[in-house]
């Protein structure tokens, strides 16, 4: 196997920094050059595969645990089952991704994840109807995706130039949201066709191509500096350590925490629907609320090139937080389902942004031997943030009303961020 490429240095230079920028509409479409190294190109194909048959699953464990139960409690038991596993191995996972080879871990993890998915398809097929079981499985497989995940985007800065993180960011991220929203209806439309279990048989066996082509990628051992270095309790409080010490990486997180703990408004999607979106028909008005973040962020991903090549990303985080906060307060003052979704869609383009350069910062302002570590700490974020957001606008919505707590979050968001970005200029100052 050809490991030339294992080597690559923290600041690869960009032949093609130098070339004039793009004309006309080319301008304005995704920016694919880092598509032109081989080694990127194998983890983002693996990605394309993994992102719909992940949501296969995702789809199947909720469905089966409430065929069993007939219960919604039951089904947000078992999301909650997967949580604590996810921040804890995502955590150690990114210290373990500082220490070894990235790819074996890759390797292992996949793995992992693929034997999984295959006893979720033996449980489904032979009738077991233990929810029990579905817990532990769901459970053993978050705690996989929480070693993979720092280890799989860690790699990224090894793979392509400085200049092209944003880029490769956008084409990772853009995946990954056309995933969420081409899975679950591919779910739906094959359930009554071949039958849930086999949606787990799907996914195990989109999960060994992705083995296969992250066995083809080249070795990514640690650098020289971090070959000794453990993968224990202390080399994690180091790295939450190394965040402090480092505001631009510090303010990065916290600015995901405002957007998505203060902004994100799902769960009062159902209530929304019921209530203020009756007339359209319920099921129309949630299908729709639910879909339209993840539709606005694959149109961002698309539209990428418009911003990708930004140099001063640092502002391209604050304004698009800032542009969150407004697009979700419009989204809780419109009447109409269609402006609605709309504005929510506004809301994913803003948020492909700020993944897009809360990625590539982490990537390019913390060194090698610590991007493990900051991706850990990134999936913990990005997994917690959310869920924090459902009890705290679930709270909200029954104390002052859906719409209330939508447009008072939104208006919070812009509030913290530009006082945040105000406060500490690191974050206003940093580009590459």
């Amino acid at each position: 196997m050809d490991t030339s490429e294992s080597n690559t240095q923290e600041r690869t230079p960009d032949p093609e920094a130098a070339r004039p920028d793009r004309r006309g509409w080319r301008r304005f479409a995704m920016d694919t050059r880092p598509l032109r190294r081989p080694a990127y190109r194998r983890l983002w194909t693996s990605t394309i595969v993994t992102a719909v048959g992940s949501q296969l699953t995702a789809v199947a464990v909720p469905k089966q645990i409430y065929d069993i139960t007939g219960s919604s409690a039951w089904v947000g038991y078992a999301s909650l089952a997967g949580l604590l596993p996810l921040m804890v191995f995502a955590l150690w996972g990114g210290a373990i991704a500082d220490t070894m080879d990235r790819r074996k871990l890759l390797l292992l993890t996949n793995g992992g994840i693929a034997v999984t998915s295959l006893l979720f398809w033996i449980q489904a097929v032979t009738g077991l109807e233990s929810v029990a079981a579905l817990m532990v499985l769901l459970a053993v497989q978050q705690a996989f995706w929480g070693l993979n995940a720092p280890a799989r985007n860690a790699s990224i800065a090894r793979l392509v130039p400085e200049g092209e993180l944003a880029a490769a960011n956008a084409l990772g991220s853009t995946v990954m949201q056309t995933g969420q929203v081409v899975g679950p209806l591919l779910a739906g439309a094959l359930i009554p066709v071949i039958g849930l279990p086999e949606l787990y048989l799907i996914d195990a066996l989109a999960l060994c191509v992705t083995v296969w082509a992250v066995y083809k990628l080249p070795s990514l051992p640690p650098l020289a500096a971090t070959v000794k270095r453990r993968a224990g309790v202390r080399e994690i409080v180091e790295g939450f350590r190394y965040i402090s010490g480092h505001k631009v990486l510090l303010l990065s997180f916290l600015a995901d925490i405002i957007a998505m703990v203060l902004g994100m408004p799902r769960a009062l999607f159902p209530q929304l629907a019921s209530e203020t979106y009756a007339p359209y028909g319920e099921g129309l008005a949630l299908g729709l609320l639910f879909a339209a973040i993840p539709i606005g962020a694959v149109l961002g991903g698309l539209l990428s090139g418009t911003f990708s090549r930004a140099r001063r990303h640092g502002w391209m985080v604050i304004g698009a937080v800032v542009a969150w906060g407004a697009a979700i307060a419009a989204f809780g003052l419109s009447d109409s389902l269609w402006f609605a979704v709309a504005f929510l869609a506004l809301a994913g383009v803003a948020d492909m942004v700020s993944m897009v350069f809360r990625g590539a910062i982490l990537l390019s302002a913390a060194t090698d031997e610590m991007r493990g570590r900051m991706q850990g700490v990134f999936t913990v974020v990005v997994a917690g943030g959310p869920r924090l957001a459902d009890v705290l606008h679930g709270t909200a919505g029954s104390a002052f009303g859906p719409r209330a707590a939508v447009t008072g979050g939104g208006l919070l968001v812009i509030v913290a961020m530009l006082g945040l970005a105000a406060a500490v200029p690191a974050l206003r100052r940093y580009r590459i």
